[in-house]
């Protein structure tokens, strides 16, 4: 895979734009002019210049709008960036990309899970809980994967499309969801996202599903069921931290050649 040459500044803009985002102190190592000469191309000098049009007080107004710079930054970086945040930034879920080192790609699962690897390309990461003090207590929370042997008893085979609808549904929450995507007028617009999701991975990528609606069927229609009508065997973690209890999940895992792509919703309260 071959690593465009603004990369390393497309991805010290955004760890930046994120260390802003949450209060840390992550400064850019050159400066923001020395990153700009570097020639880091028209996105790295635009988000530049937009963050200098962002006054530095009062400290939380600075927060809300250093975070819509990123996720605009991040929708401007790539297609499957934008699709990502478009279908699934509003909900509970996680989605990120590890790299295939293993035969048995359980075990590349389980490093995603942990957080233990970067995305291979740079792109985005949806994780709500990547800071969340709760992983000083379980540190892959809000998971509890199961071993890498244990797998083949949780998961069921899915066909392409159905991968696609199951993603698709992850738009949605698990209580008082008063939208289903079956009901909604841009359902085409959102099995598109999902489809560029996994577009990523390849046209020879399996898919693999907790959903027990697999088990006897590699092709379920997630939409028409909706997240609420799913059962699935949870890789969750029991555990009750931090005032909220996790009792649903849907999990779709994409397997590439080089790549393992993790997408899970979460019901919680």
């Amino acid at each position: 895979m071959l690593m465009p040459a603004d990369r390393p500044a497309l991805d010290l803009i955004d760890a930046h734009l994120e260390a802003l985002r949450d209060g840390t102190d992550l400064p850019l190592p050159q400066g923001p002019a020395g990153l700009a000469a570097d020639g880091g191309g028209e996105l790295v000098h635009w988000a530049l210049d937009q963050l200098r049009r962002i006054s530095g007080e009062p400290k939380d107004v600075f927060a809300r709008r250093v975070g819509s710079l990123l996720v605009e930054f991040r929708s401007r970086r790539c297609p499957w960036n934008a699709a990502a945040l478009r279908l699934l930034d509003d909900t509970y879920t996680f989605a990120a990309t590890g790299p295939r080192r293993h035969v048995n790609w359980a075990h590349d699962v389980h490093a995603v899970l942990h957080r233990s690897v970067p995305d291979p390309r740079g792109w985005v990461r949806l994780d709500w809980d990547r800071t969340n003090d709760a992983r000083l207590t379980v540190p892959a929370y809000p998971f509890d994967p199961p071993d890498a042997s244990e797998f083949p008893g949780r998961l069921y085979p899915l066909e392409a499309e159905a991968a696609v609808t199951a993603l698709a549904v992850m738009a949605e929450e698990w209580q008082a969801e008063f939208a289903p995507v079956r009901f909604r007028p841009d359902q085409d617009a959102v099995l598109a996202d999902a489809r560029t999701l996994l577009d990523r991975y390849g046209p020879t990528a399996r898919y693999w599903t907790n959903a027990t609606a697999a088990a006897s069927d590699p092709a379920p229609d997630f939409v028409a069921a909706g997240l609420q009508g799913t059962a699935s065997h949870s890789f969750l973690t029991s555990e009750y931290l931090n005032g909220l209890d996790l009792f649903e999940d849907l999990g779709v895992i994409a397997v590439a050649d080089d790549e393992v792509g993790v997408f899970w919703s979460f019901g919680a309260y």
